[in-house]
């Protein structure tokens, strides 16, 4: 008999990358100063460390952000002002830095983001942004609650599309903010 395999597959995994004319110690400098997310975020209007070293594994960043009305406008999604809490659980100067969302208890949610850069090969550094969640958040279970299978499948459908445009938004962003040094 044939053995059963649970293959999970994430809710949300995508990831854009970008060319930036900087090393990736300049790079990651940038990103990794959350603080700074403003200047490149299209729904995080910044923020500040709550506890820990800044940008160092385990430390905590509470976001404030701002999404607009028209954000998936069917869907019960937050909108206007809100906050959020992050747990850093990945910082290698000029190589990768990622933050774990917590949920309302400060529990680390699966809903990680991050970025990795290395050399490019032609000279400065290929930035990644990514974004993957494994199981559904506080956040995406409240959304969902009422929904029947087909209004899910088509929330994230169109909250996938959302957060690959908004990767792709943030690293054009972002090379604008280390070019521009």
């Amino acid at each position: 008999m044939g053995e059963i395999i649970n293959e999970t597959r994430p809710i949300f995994a995508t990831e854009a990358d970008i060319r930036i004319s900087a090393s990736p110690s300049e790079v990651y400098a940038v990103v990794s100063d959350l603080p700074r997310s403003f200047e490149w975020s299209p729904e995080c209007l910044g923020g500040e460390w709550v506890s820990g070293e800044p940008s160092a594994v385990g430390s905590v960043f509470r976001g404030d952000n701002l999404r607009a009305e028209d954000v998936v406008g069917w869907a019960p999604v937050v909108r206007g002002r809100w906050q959020t809490h992050a747990e850093v659980v990945a910082a290698e100067p000029g190589r990768t830095f990622r933050w774990a969302m917590r949920d309302s208890q400060g529990r680390k949610q699966e809903s990680v983001w991050g970025f990795d850069v290395e050399p490019a090969e032609d000279g400065g550094s290929l930035l990644t942004h990514h974004f993957r969640m494994d199981a559904p958040t506080e956040g995406i279970r409240g959304i969902t609650a009422e929904m029947d299978e087909a209004a899910k499948q088509r929330f994230f459908a169109e909250w996938g599309d959302k957060i690959s445009a908004d990767l792709a938004v943030t690293l054009r962003r972002i090379k604008a903010v280390v070019e521009q040094g």
